[in-house]
């Protein structure tokens, strides 16, 4: 069966490497057809993979494919877990990526590093799936670091571009940060299971649980809270939560299919699988929980209200990705990771239609990204106009979409979580941060899509004259994605939350099971539709719809006196809670310094100056000495005999 297994992942890489090594000679046609053929193998392939589990005919499968070393009693080993968890993620990232792949036919057509991208996106698939699809640690770093490099190249795909330089090697930088974590939790694994192999570490998990670690002299620390901490620094950087979340807006400055393939299916979503994947050790450590869970709130909230004051429209989704990533944060926090892997699930759908409708957008204005400079589209682009609304529908959670039934079971698993008797401090900081980002979301994503869509058009005339729909490359994907977006939460629902469908892939402890709880009290999806209307939810959202068309339709005055008003609270939010100035001007200048002074002292002056120069010089002044002593005259030479005799004939005299 491993040959089947390799089919999906080889295809993605495969086709990678003809287009990036033979794209000119093949041509622009053959690199896409190359390419997308081999997402779309790999896509057939995970579908059947899925079906054959919920049809029972498959089982969960750990393959060795070959032992790659073997050292000291611990075996790496390259192979694929292949469970209900893994192929929801499969089916997840190759359909997102295959609509990105026929998407970005129309997106850069007349980009001259067309078989470059192609290339790129179709490794970028190939990481993920190694990464979703190992069976040890050790593989999984592989997908990890392979997603990290290739969204390098991607985000600076414009290399010309100074802002998509600097982001890429932001992104970069701040996932090594979370990646240093990741990798001290892994060597704590194997030193602690003396293995690499899930089944093996989760076996040892009671016995890594019931021990101890100093970590530094004076301190005790359990060590699976420290392996799940550490293992959790690495999910902060992948999936953006502050505060190493701030390559993520940046990251804008790459091209739009590369923004939704990373913000939807793949690298952010990295961490949020991690998690779910490692439940059975983050199910033995309760503060682990509360660090997951708070990180994850502060997250959900706070980055969705920067999404209000955002006016590049790739941003304002990038804000909201953050923001829906908390979401999935604080419900693995929970220990409802059932409930976040349904959103992730969800998220990917809505969250890429968003993405290619912005895209779709900015190739109708000549890309142009400032929502000021927009207006009125509606009329112009009914296609991207419909799915965007799904796509904004979908992500305030409005009734009957795939984004409702995610996300109001994720808040409701929040609420009867078990925090709520654990740690009452860290149950309202959750609770409150998840309800009240419904309001947010709903405010600055229809800030968005009125701004754009609807009132007065705010493009020059060149714009306007030529604004059009989008080519069908563009337009059948996002109808595409809008299906899954609009109806999939329906028919997913019961089977992901409440039919255990990810069977032993996910562990829970029995007291922490919330979704158990509500399924206690589950009265089917219409049920949950009519439970809808009584619910806070739902009117906070509709709220949030109803301020924005009033401050961005009938009152457009209001927002700018708002802003001059609350001067203060508008900086702040604008500066992004100098979270940026932090990082940029605080740790990179501080490191840049740093690194100047041990350059300055240690290396020009120890180094060059003391040991090299001054060995130099110090030779110098010797033989300076020495020359004065070699003058050529006899008398000289028969002078230093005599006091060296002398001298010679004295120490002797004194030895006796």
């Amino acid at each position: 069966m491993y040959n089947y297994y390799l089919v999906i992942v080889l295809s993605p890489l495969i086709a990678a490497i003809i287009a990036g090594l033979f794209g000119r000679q093949i041509g622009r046609t053959a690199s896409h057809s190359i390419t997308i053929l081999a997402v779309g193998i790999s896509t057939v392939c995970s579908m059947l993979v899925l079906y054959r589990m919920l049809l029972g005919t498959a089982l969960p499968e750990n393959i060795s494919i070959y032992t790659w070393f073997a050292m000291d009693g611990l075996r790496i080993e390259i192979g694929f877990l292949v469970d209900r968890l893994t192929a929801f993620m499969m089916v997840v990232v190759t359909f997102v990526s295959l609509m990105v792949h026929v998407y970005t036919i129309g997106y850069m057509r007349d980009d001259p590093g067309y078989q470059r991208f192609f290339s790129h996106i179709s490794l970028f698939t190939f990481a993920m799936l190694m990464l979703v699809m190992a069976n040890n640690f050790l593989q999984l770093f592989f997908g990890w670091e392979a997603v990290g490099l290739v969204s390098y190249l991607l985000i600076g795909f414009w290399l010309k571009r100074p802002t998509a330089v600097f982001a890429s090697l932001k992104a970069f930088l701040v996932n090594r940060v979370g990646d240093f974590g990741f990798i001290l939790g892994i060597a704590a694994v194997a030193y602690f299971a003396q293995s690499l192999d899930y089944a093996e570490v989760f076996a040892s998990a009671d016995q890594i649980a019931g021990q101890g670690i100093s970590v530094w002299p004076g301190t005790s620390w359990n060590a699976m809270t420290l392996i799940c901490v550490l293992l959790f620094i690495g999910a902060m950087g992948k999936s953006a939560q502050a505060p190493l979340h701030v390559w993520l807006p940046d990251s804008m400055e790459g091209p739009t299919p590369i923004s939704a393939l990373i913000h939807a299916a793949t690298m952010v979503t990295a961490g949020i699988f991690l998690v779910a994947r490692m439940s059975p050790l983050y199910e033995l450590s309760l503060p682990a929980l509360g660090t997951v869970v708070i990180i994850g709130a502060f997250t959900a909230f706070f980055m969705g209200l920067l999404g209000i004051v955002q006016n590049d429209i790739k941003r304002v989704i990038a804000y909201s990705t953050l923001s829906q990533l908390g979401y999935m944060t604080v419900a693995l926090g929970a220990s409802a990771y059932s409930a976040a892997m349904f959103h992730l699930m969800t998220h990917a759908f809505f969250k890429a239609l968003l993405f290619l409708a912005a895209g779709s957008v900015i190739i109708a204005l000549h890309h142009e990204q400032d929502m000021r400079k927009m207006g009125g589209l509606k009329k112009y682009m009914p296609i991207t106009y419909w799915t965007a609304l799904v796509g904004s529908l979908a992500l305030i959670g409005f009734p009957g979409t795939a984004g409702f039934f995610s996300k109001d079971l994720l808040i409701e698993a929040v609420r009867d979580s078990h925090w709520a008797e654990t740690d009452p401090w860290v149950y309202w900081i959750a609770y409150l941060s998840v309800l009240l980002g419904v309001f947010v979301t709903a405010l600055y994503t229809f800030r968005m899509f009125f701004m754009v869509f609807h009132g007065e058009e705010r493009m020059d005339k060149e714009a306007r004259s030529h604004v059009h729909e989008s080519p069908w490359v563009v337009t059948v994907p996002l109808i595409m994605l809008a299906i899954p977006s609009a109806i999939i939460g329906w028919w997913t629902i019961e089977p992901v939350l409440f039919g255990n469908y990810f069977g032993d892939a996910i562990v829970v402890n029995q007291s922490r099971d919330v979704l158990a709880h509500l399924g206690e009290a589950w009265h089917g999806r219409l049920g949950l539709l009519l439970h809808a209307w009584q619910s806070p939810v739902l009117w906070l959202a509709v709220g949030g719809v109803v301020l924005a068309w009033y401050l961005y339709l009938k009152r457009t005055d209001l927002p700018g006196k708002i802003s001059k008003r609350f001067s203060s609270l508008y900086k702040l939010l604008d500066r992004k809670y100098y979270f940026d100035d932090l990082w940029i001007n605080g740790f990179a200048a501080g490191g840049r310094r740093l690194s100047t002074f041990l350059w300055e002292k240690s290396d020009q002056g120890l180094i060059d100056g003391f040991m090299v120069n001054g060995t130099t010089n110090a030779i110098g002044r010797i033989a300076g000495v020495m020359r004065q002593l070699q003058t050529g005259y006899l008398y000289t030479y028969a002078f230093a005999m005599i006091i060296g005799l002398t001298a010679i004939l004295g120490w002797l005299t004194w030895l006796r």
